[in-house]
């Protein structure tokens, strides 16, 4: 394929940026505390990897740990600050009880953003029904992909899955471009490539030292060769 991949990297600092962008990354995922699988960032933290990369900056907006939105309008204060810090893309998603799509919660949020683009997060993997929470989320401003690895297992158990929803791009609910990570590893790509989709995420793959350390270029650059060349 002749289209170049998306690839994006999580970054918790501005030395995880510099060198996620040196090793070829074309997006960060900016978050804090991985412990409870990436937090709201500071605001200083936005300020300043914004100063020090030119490639586009993801911001989480998510405030504890779990999947349920919380305090919606301390998240919407929050938006407002980390935009006025910089920040102009985000992450996000939220489920209710029932592993539904919190609409309400969301729809809250996003109109916060006023049209900034955001990805809804790996939430859709633990949704009831992930279809269903396509079809809602259908049509809502700036939403413009799905980080997902098909399954909360991983990418090995939801494969399948990513297949298949490839496969229906275009259609209600599945315009949005596919985002794949959680347990991704470079011998998914090429399938994965074949079958159409050109974004992936990475956090872990990207620091081998664990995330203790610091991103690595040279990781990030086996990625990006990887993507290249499938």
């Amino acid at each position: 394929m002749s289209k170049r991949a998306v690839l994006e990297v999580i970054a918790l600092d501005t030395e995880d940026a510099v060198a996620a962008q040196a090793g070829g990354a074309d997006r960060l995922e900016l978050v804090t505390d991985m412990s409870a699988d990436g937090l709201t960032p500071s605001t200083t933290t936005v300020a300043a990897v914004r100063a020090a990369v030119d490639i586009p900056v993801r911001v989480m907006l998510r405030l504890c740990d779990g999947f349920a939105a919380g305090d919606v309008e301390r998240l919407v204060e929050t938006s407002g600050r980390l935009r006025d810090a910089g920040a102009d893309e985000f992450v996000l998603g939220f489920l209710d009880d029932a592993g539904e799509a919190d609409l309400a919660a969301v729809e809250r949020v996003v109109a916060g953003l006023d049209g900034c683009a955001w990805t809804f997060h790996r939430a859709i993997d633990r949704a009831a029904d992930r279809d269903a929470l396509r079809k809602q989320l259908d049509g809502l401003p700036g939403l413009d992909a799905y980080l997902t690895a098909g399954s909360a297992a991983g990418v090995d158990d939801g494969l399948p899955t990513l297949l298949a929803e490839a496969e229906r791009g275009g259609e209600p609910g599945y315009e949005q471009r596919i985002l794949v990570g959680g347990g991704l590893r470079l011998d998914h790509v090429p399938r994965l490539r074949s079958a159409g989709i050109d974004a992936f995420h990475i956090g872990s793959a990207a620091r081998p030292g664990g995330w203790q350390a610091q991103v690595s270029k040279a990781a990030v650059a086996e990625w990006r060769t990887a993507l290249d060349d499938a």
